[in-house]
């Protein structure tokens, strides 16, 4: 049978987050950090790593050419992205030099951009294929000229359809109708004025 402090150790909820900060670190800055979180009652404050230099580090709009300091943490008091950016704010770091997201989804990302950078060159730059056996036999199907591109075998041109019953007679339309040159209002005869009022 499990002990009480078994059970409280299994269900203690804990914080996790990734602290990532781009660029160079002042002398003294890692030692620094370290004992302003200690406030949250750390569980675990890992190493910082550092990557090497990135043309565009991922997640740091506006810099370039920098490396980033990566720090794991885990508290057991809670702590917020926004107050650990403050307390780098008070260590004279601008805080758009840090990111801090949950540990487990940052380590998903990481996982990600790693399979997509392993995968090397993308689809959208790479050359169509040399056509097939099947493809070229199928290209004969095919006339180009200058301006379209038309099936042989189905061309219009080319086609002769059998209808039953026979050729359907054109439909006739105003245009077949005999054509004059008197105008129809010329015959109309305009009725006398009605006898009223004075008149001359």
């Amino acid at each position: 049978m499990k002990k009480f402090a078994q059970y409280l150790a299994e269900s203690e909820k804990t914080f996790d987050y990734r602290i990532k900060i781009v660029g160079d670190l002042p002398a003294g800055f890692v030692k620094e950090f370290k004992d302003k979180l200690k406030k949250f009652d750390p569980k675990s404050i890992g190493d910082v790593k550092t990557t090497p230099i990135q043309s565009q580090p991922e997640g740091f709009a506006g810099h370039i050419n920098q490396p980033v300091n990566i720090m794991d943490v885990s508290f057991r008091y809670p702590a917020t992205p926004p107050q650990i950016q403050q307390m780098v704010r008070l260590l004279g770091m601008d805080e758009d030099r840090v990111a801090i997201n949950e540990r487990h989804w940052a380590e998903g990302m990481d996982q990600e951009l790693l399979g997509i950078s392993e995968q090397g060159q993308d689809l959208l730059n790479t050359p169509y294929p040399a056509p097939d056996a099947e493809q070229r036999a199928l290209k004969k199907d095919y006339a180009a000229d200058a301006h379209e591109k038309q099936v042989v075998k189905n061309s219009a041109a080319e086609a002769h359809w059998t209808v039953a019953g026979g050729e359907t007679p054109p439909a006739k339309t105003t245009n077949d109708l005999p054509q004059g040159i008197k105008s129809p209002m010329s015959t109309i005869k305009r009725p006398p004025k009605p006898q009223i009022g004075f008149q001359k």
